[in-house]
């Protein structure tokens, strides 16, 4: 009988239900320990999904586990990158929640860590796995497009008390900032529909509500193969949540799930609409965790590289960090800000 991956999941939060109910739908893996500062906390999640695991209170502990071969980091945004370096060390293959560091100088420093251990990482840009995104890179590869001069996507949610996470997200401390707590989503998703790096960035930002950081912002890219492109990124909006992804392409224009491709379909006088799931919710059981999980145990089991490992998460978090830095002083940053 193969024998399965052990997966741990470190974090008894919204999220890690996800990656739970994920893993023990993989073939390949099962889980063997749930984590958490409170033991009650990890002993509802195992209950809920219906499995008997180990509880764990002690993330070193937790490591030293010999059958855990895999884990998700699910706790909030500041213990990140300790906990990806421990995890790293301990030669664990690893499933990061974005975003996987707060500061430059943490994520050079589990970067290289992560390089030195040789483990496999995915970094929790779950988007990718959404249809609409599918059907974007099955439209680029089939040419439909052409070639993307200009890139817009949005990130816009509607924050209140009624988000679990909202005590800490709102925080510089633990959230970071609009783009590092959420928005990065949709600077990921920019880079990954222009197929090139970001090379400088210019950023604007205000704040009309209860975050320590600004909540709203908006980011003008221009990337090294001469496209130019928008990130917006909200907490403030007052409306449903919007993911917005617009590519205007030299044979074809995309607005969300609405595609014009007179190439594609001669005499085409209107936007015709894909009929496809939509990234339309910030609800964690609305993203296709499953894709991203069975896409890690994959890649483990291959010894492939993922296409949203750390260090293209790097890549991303960098804009990020720019577009804060941009705002915040009120000048152009170009990039890479580390080599």
């Amino acid at each position: 009988m193969e024998k399965k991956l052990g997966a741990a999941v470190w974090g008894a939060g919204w999220v890690a239900g996800e990656h739970i109910r994920a893993y023990c739908n993989n073939p390949h893996c099962e889980v063997v320990a749930i984590g958490s500062r409170k033991e009650s906390s990890a002993r509802a999640k195992m209950e809920t999904a219906g499995i008997q695991c180990s509880i764990c209170t002690d993330y070193d502990e937790l490591l030293k586990n010999p059958r855990v071969d895999v884990i998700s980091i699910c706790t909030p945004n500041d213990l990140h990158a300790m906990e990806t370096i421990k995890a790293a060390r301990a030669g664990k293959h690893i499933l990061i929640e974005k975003p996987v560091a707060l500061n430059p100088n943490d994520l050079h420093k589990m970067r290289d860590v992560v390089r030195k251990a040789g483990v496999k990482t995915v970094v929790s840009f779950v988007l990718r796995w959404n249809p609409l995104f599918e059907c974007i890179k099955g439209l680029q590869a089939a040419d439909v497009l052409g070639d993307i001069f200009m890139a817009e996507v949005d990130y816009w949610h509607p924050l209140g008390r009624w988000y679990m996470g909202f005590d800490w997200v709102t925080t510089k401390k633990s959230g970071g900032s609009m783009l590092l707590s959420a928005g990065c989503h949709a600077v990921d998703a920019i880079r990954y529909f222009v197929g090139s790096e970001v090379a400088e960035v210019t950023a604007y930002s205000n704040n009309t509500g209860p975050c320590q950081y600004d909540a709203n912002i908006v980011a003008a890219l221009k990337f090294e193969n001469g496209t130019i492109g928008k990130v917006s990124a909200s907490w403030d909006i007052q409306s449903p949540y919007v993911f917005n992804v617009e590519l205007l392409g030299t044979k074809g224009t995309l607005r969300n799930n609405q595609l014009f491709a007179r190439q594609l379909m001669p005499g085409q006088k209107a936007f015709t609409e894909i009929p496809t799931i939509l990234p339309d919710s910030g609800d964690v059981t609305h993203h296709p965790f499953q894709g991203e999980i069975d896409h890690l145990v994959d890649c483990i089991l291959t010894g492939k590289e993922s296409f949203v490992n750390l260090e293209d998460a790097v890549k991303t978090h960098e804009v990020c960090f720019a577009a804060d830095i941009s705002a915040e002083e009120g000048h152009s940053v170009k990039l890479p800000l580390i080599e």
